[in-house]
């Protein structure tokens, strides 16, 4: 874990009963029946009706371990679990490792969650279950990819290709915007069913995330477009959400702390360059 960076006291954000937390339940698969509740129009998780506030099959759990509260996400419906209250300028931590069950329709894709923050605006405003909101990816390999969800947006120092792959980012690289989904430097993952420590850096519009200790993503300028379409306003606080993804996942130790800077350690990674950003302009992938 790096420096305190003028933290205050931790608070623990995960008890026995989610009592900080509320549950938004999307779509379900067809392979999925929740009594009462019609079936999707496909099996894209964007379509149909979503089941909405509440957790008929429960997907998300808590246990006790070694005398600790375990969160259990099943990952048998796209679910999101959201904290009811917001939070801004914070260090947030969490361990997470995976479980071994799949579901559709990703029983052949990599294991994928994510931390999800700022959330703003209603339920359901991306693929009818999780909110608008900057994403901290968690999935197989991808730990630290960042997502931008429903008109959210931050400008990044990437390194672009030629060839259709996604930006990554680099903490040497010019400063661009709009980059869309892109991909974390290099960073250790634990082996699967093994701890991982993820950690959220977040003051002002900027955030950095670390993956067993490792910063592996820094957002400058995050913002959320209008709701008239007309612009962005700086985004820099909303609830906190887990996301369930069609993969079975346990968090523990997930604890939160007001900042008012960053630790020493980040004030290279986290200073904005002063030239204005290049807007990122895809390039679609050459034909072999």
């Amino acid at each position: 874990m790096l420096g305190k960076g003028g933290a205050a006291e931790w608070t623990d954000l995960l008890d026995e009963r989610l009592t900080r937390w509320e549950v938004f339940t999307g779509v379900p698969h067809p392979s999925v029946e929740i009594p009462g509740h019609p079936a999707p129009l496909s099996a894209k998780p964007g379509d149909g009706k979503p089941f909405g506030p509440g957790d008929p099959l429960k997907v998300f759990t808590v246990r006790m371990e070694e005398g600790e509260p375990v969160l259990h996400v099943t990952g048998q419906i796209f679910a999101g679990l959201s904290t009811l209250e917001e939070f801004g300028n914070y260090h947030l931590t969490m361990d997470f490792r995976w479980g071994e069950r799949k579901w559709p329709p990703r029983e052949e894709a990599k294991r994928d969650s994510g931390l999800l923050y700022h959330c703003t605006g209603p339920h359901g405003a991306f693929w009818n279950v999780w909110m608008r909101s900057l994403e901290f990816q968690i999935q197989e390999g991808d730990c630290g990819d960042f997502i931008p969800l429903a008109g959210t947006a931050a400008n990044i120092r990437v390194r672009t290709f030629d060839n259709g792959e996604r930006p990554v980012f680099s903490p040497d690289a010019p400063l661009h915007a709009f980059t869309g989904y892109t991909r974390h430097s290099p960073s250790k993952e634990s082996p699967h069913g093994e701890w991982n420590k993820l950690e959220l850096y977040t003051l002002g519009t900027t955030s950095v995330f670390v993956v067993n200790g490792t910063p592996n993503m820094v957002l400058f300028d995050a913002r959320v477009r209008r709701d008239d379409g007309n612009g962005h306003d700086p985004l820099v606080k909303g609830k906190i959400q887990l996301q369930s993804e069609a993969a079975e996942a346990y968090y523990r130790r997930i604890r939160i702390r007001k900042i008012d800077k960053f630790p020493v350690e980040l004030t290279d990674l986290t200073t904005r360059p002063t030239a204005e950003p290049i807007r990122f302009v895809p390039v679609e992938k050459k034909e072999p």
